[in-house]
């Protein structure tokens, strides 16, 4: 293979909220920490034990807008990215380096707003789906149960 890939895809929770910066033109970016858990038996003691990794995660102009409306901290979600170092000089003139995930494409996955709306009362009432109305020449659809 000639070339070279740089993708990260990342399912976690938001560690805090979406803190945004707007530009002149109309561009914003967001920035939120993104917590990934592993779980494992430690074979010497038998414990299980969890590690939390933290990442930093970097989202651009609309999709930065729509993650600042819907998501909270601990709202769980899927990233696909790319990973980017920064480097700067601090005031103490000693060099600074950060890792950051960019993410392009996101799904969210649970909200705590989808969690918190109170969800819709259902009756315990046997409801029967409507039947099809099928004419005689076309029984292969009336033969399949698919709904579409």
């Amino acid at each position: 293979m000639a070339g070279t890939i740089n993708k990260v895809i990342l399912i976690g929770h938001l560690g805090d909220n979406i803190k945004m910066h707007y530009f002149e033109g109309g561009n914003s970016i967001g920035r939120f920490p993104l917590a990934t858990n592993e779980t494992y038996t430690n074979k010497q003691t038998g414990d299980k034990v969890s590690t939390t990794e933290w990442h930093n995660i970097i989202v651009r102009n609309k999709l930065a807008e729509i993650c600042e409306k819907y998501l909270s901290t601990g709202d769980k979600v899927y990233c696909e990215g790319r990973i980017k170092t920064r480097q700067w000089e601090a005031e103490d003139g000693s060099k600074r380096y950060s890792t950051e995930i960019h993410v392009s494409d996101m799904t969210f996955l649970t909200t705590k707003k989808e969690l918190n709306a109170p969800q819709p009362k259902v009756e315990n009432k046997q409801v029967e789906p409507p039947k099809k109305e099928t004419s005689s020449s076309d029984t292969s659809e009336a033969e399949d149960d698919l709904p579409f």
